[in-house]
């Protein structure tokens, strides 16, 4: 083997360039691998956290029910009637609330649940005005249901406790209205048509452009008072302790309970849809780096082989076998594979820390103030092994075409 492996380093420094440039290849092939995955996977782990974080594990909701008879009801029972489309009739509370919380408190998978009374409002400050998203908390419960207090930018949800008249505002929401800094007074214009003058206590930001720019806390109290919806509530949230069995468990909970259950999978499935298309997207690009890169080691092992005929008819007439002849070539392929291996490691390693180094604002689906990266020793590995499967496949044929070769035909061209 070791003769083997001399042998094979001894073929490639004949052809240094082309063996350089296959390296490259290799190289070039396994930072691509590692850098896109860090940025891609960095990103969407990211915004995942974040949405397990911000939002609900279950939400418990009112369902939309559609009803033809009531539309036909109102016109002339001989009247010939067909309906085209009809909007859903909405019920929108949840009735018996406190008790499916008590029961839901006593499932083994539950961490906590908590109220909310959600509805549209516009909000006003000066000149300037922004139509929002409202949500009353309780804020207690609040707390132990959603870890909304880590993304508070002065930690006051307890203001939401002791005043009635407070509101906690999204990061783009105060940016957009031109409010840098808490205790501004604004106005809600509420669907109602009544408008109420609140303080900002904090501002939310989770770094999640959507959320940011139109969610807007309150005490639920404050709310239900200002809607005229006494001790009423249209959302329950759920927060379990397994994030990954928030599916299984909806399917389980609508059995039980005659609102709608709605896992956080299934309310950001188009994300994850866009997400499983950028990983293909993406690995079809990497993919095809490391084919050609493939190529080229396929090429300068095959133009090895055919120069080489000579010497490989010498070392067959020495007493080395078509095993060992096909080793020698198998064994140029794996060095190449390594030493680009080692390369793309090292070209990774610094394209990433460049990256991480950067300070851009970055505005899009997530707000942040550089490149989010996944920095997990696995791309290294997975890129090096992908990488090197292809290089020995790539090396293959040409080492079995070597091995093929009839030194006693190759003596008499000479």
């Amino acid at each position: 083997m070791i003769a083997s492996i001399f042998i094979s380093r001894a073929f490639l420094k004949k052809r240094k360039k082309q063996t350089a440039v296959s390296i490259l290849g290799v190289a070039i092939s396994v930072t691509a691998f590692i850098v896109m995955s860090s940025i891609m996977f960095g990103f969407q782990k990211y915004f995942i956290q974040q949405i397990i974080d911000i939002e609900a594990h279950l939400t418990i909701k009112p369902k939309e029910e559609i009803d033809e008879g009531r539309i036909i009801r109102r016109i002339e029972p001989e009247a010939l009637v067909k309906v085209f489309g009809n909007k859903p009739k909405e019920k929108d509370k949840i009735l018996g609330w406190r008790e499916i919380i008590r029961r839901l408190e006593r499932h083994p998978e539950v961490i906590g649940v908590a109220p909310h009374l959600e509805s549209k409002g516009v909000l006003k400050y000066g000149a300037k005005e922004k139509p929002v998203s409202l949500i009353g908390i309780d804020p207690k419960r609040e707390a132990k249901t959603s870890v909304i207090e880590r993304f508070l930018e002065y930690k006051n949800l307890k203001e939401l406790e002791s005043r009635r008249d407070t509101i906690i505002v999204g990061k783009v929401v105060a940016r957009d209205l031109g409010i840098k800094e808490i205790g501004k007074k604004v106005v809600l214009a509420l669907p109602n048509g009544e408008t109420k003058i609140l303080k900002i206590v904090d501002f939310f930001n989770s770094g999640i452009t959507n959320i940011d720019s139109s969610r807007v806390y309150l005490p639920i109290k404050t709310l239900q008072a200002f809607l005229g919806r006494p001790d009423e509530v249209n959302i329950l949230i759920v927060k379990i302790k397994d994030v990954n069995r928030a599916e299984a468990l909806a399917r389980e909970l609508k059995k039980e309970i005659r609102y709608e259950v709605e896992s956080w999978q299934r309310a950001y499935l188009n994300f994850l849809k866009i997400f499983k298309v950028q990983n293909m997207i993406t690995y079809m690009i990497v993919f095809a780096i490391i084919t050609v890169s493939a190529f080229g080691i396929f090429n300068i092992i095959m133009m090895t082989v055919m120069e080489k005929r000579k010497e490989i008819a010498i070392l067959m007439a020495m007493g080395y076998t078509p095993r060992d002849i096909t080793s020698i070539f198998l064994f140029s392929g794996i060095i190449i594979s390594l030493l680009g291996g080692v390369l793309g490691f090292i070209m990774a390693w610094g394209i990433l820390e460049y990256l991480s180094s950067l300070e851009l604002n970055i505005e899009g689906l997530l707000r942040s103030k550089g490149f989010i990266l996944d920095r997990s020793i696995k791309y290294y590995f997975a890129g090096f092994l992908l990488s090197f499967f292809f290089s020995l496949l790539a090396s293959f044929y040409p080492a079995y075409k070597a091995s093929k070769l009839n030194p006693v035909e190759i003596f008499r061209s000479l």
